[in-house]
């Protein structure tokens, strides 16, 4: 089991409040921290994974196999 240092819950809210809450979020943790998100938002599965793409942060797993979605984010 992974562990996280930070743990966000997203759940009920629609793009792009995941995103902006994620950035906010991830902005105050350190370099290499972990970030765990938790999001039901149908758009996350194309949102988070560009989201760190695009702002240097690791997708280190994502399980989108239910209803809501686990992410773990580590700040690049």
């Amino acid at each position: 089991m992974m562990d996280w240092d930070q743990e966000l819950d997203a759940v009920g809210l629609l793009c792009p409040l995941p995103i902006l809450k994620t950035r906010k979020r991830l902005h105050q943790l350190q370099l290499g921290q972990v970030l765990r998100l938790l999001v039901d938002d149908p758009a996350a599965v194309i949102d988070v994974p560009h989201f760190c793409s695009e702002q240097g942060h690791t997708l280190m797993s994502s399980n989108t196999s239910t209803t809501e979605q686990v992410y773990l984010i580590r700040k690049g």
